[in-house]
């Protein structure tokens, strides 16, 4: 299977790890002696099941080391656009590709063992995108003051994994509802109601379960989706603030000393 990492993002001066950045890529931001993005390509290159990489948003400049075919392609501006063009150049290199792992560049935890379950999970039952959630007691246990949002659903409380999986047809179908969705990720109320009103009101209330939440999602945009649920946090560790890049430069730090 082929893979994007999504490097894009230059935190604004507002943002609270901007100091870490001076106006360079989030992804480079040091973490334990790597850019951050180095170690998510580490686990991506050392996955049994990985053919080729394409990073978004960098270029062969910026001195990211990698052991497989790794292509690079400018930002595009947005998310949504970066995906496009990601799932566009990964179809140039490999045109017989169905599937591609998508991953973001600020979950540097992230181990190839945790990679090759993933793509074992997706051969197992054929879906249009795989999305992974971490159970809230998981990733407390795991990163304990990691103070992430967390969804509320009847049966669990959990946050989205930034490594997942899509069918080559999802850059080109659906593409307004999956803009909305991605604008609004920090905010699961938002992106139920733009799936629908009922929906957003079973959320609100807990009265849904992640099954349910799945089917009715995947019923209004017209795909079939398959929520992943992770057995490790570090797929959903991603780096958003000042004290998560403290705690995962404390985590690969002990773990590499």
């Amino acid at each position: 299977m082929n893979a994007i990492i999504t490097a894009g993002g230059v935190p604004k001066a507002e943002d609270l790890l901007f100091p870490y950045t001076n106006g360079h890529s989030k992804s480079l931001i040091d973490v334990a002696g790597k850019p951050m993005i180095q170690w998510v390509l580490d686990a991506l290159c050392a996955s049994a099941k990985i053919k080729n990489i394409v990073i978004i948003g960098l270029s062969e400049s910026d001195g990211l080391s990698t052991s497989k075919p790794t292509y690079y392609v400018p930002n595009q501006g947005s998310m949504l656009s970066n995906i496009v063009v990601g799932f566009s150049k990964v179809q140039e290199i490999d045109p017989t590709a169905n599937y591609i792992v998508i991953a973001s560049s600020d979950i540097p935890d992230l181990k190839s063992n945790m990679v090759d379950w993933l793509i074992d999970e997706v051969e197992k039952e054929p879906a249009d995108i795989y999305y992974g959630i971490v159970q809230k007691q998981l990733m407390e246990k795991t990163y304990p003051d990691s103070r992430r949002t967390w969804t509320k659903l009847k049966d669990m409380e959990l946050c989205g994994a930034d490594i997942n999986v899509a069918h080559v047809s999802m850059a080109t179908e659906h593409l307004d509802t999956w803009d909305k969705l991605i604008g609004q990720r920090k905010s699961p109320l938002k992106q139920a109601a733009t799936i629908g009103i009922t929906t957003l009101f079973l959320l609100a209330t807990k009265q849904i379960t992640l099954n349910d939440l799945v089917e009715r999602v995947s019923k209004s945009i017209g795909i079939k989706g398959k929520a992943l649920i992770w057995p490790w946090a570090e797929a959903g560790m991603d780096v958003d603030k000042p004290h998560q890049l403290e705690i995962i430069r404390k985590s690969l730090s002990k773990a590499h000393s």
